[in-house]
């Protein structure tokens, strides 16, 4: 079932939200859907294949587990 949420935003971000949403033919409402969910889906997860890229990589998962012994045994430096 939808849901109903309120957001408030200055007259700025209203105004890029609306053209951004103008420009592709969606209402503003269905414009801030589609953008959060392009964001979740590309920006906070990793896809499936690219996992299993990841997992399957031995040199990067050698490489990890050197850096965290490494740091185990105070091998690192700070950098400012």
């Amino acid at each position: 079932m939808a849901k109903t949420i309120t957001v408030r935003v200055d007259d700025t971000t209203y105004s890029k939200i609306k053209n951004a949403a103008d420009s592709e033919r969606r209402t503003i409402s269905n414009f801030i859907e589609y953008a959060t969910l392009a964001y979740v889906e590309n920006s906070c997860f990793v896809a499936d294949e690219e996992m299993k890229d990841i997992v399957e990589d031995r040199e990067l998962i050698n490489n990890l587990k050197q850096s965290l012994e490494d740091i185990k045994e105070g091998k690192y430096r700070i950098v400012k």
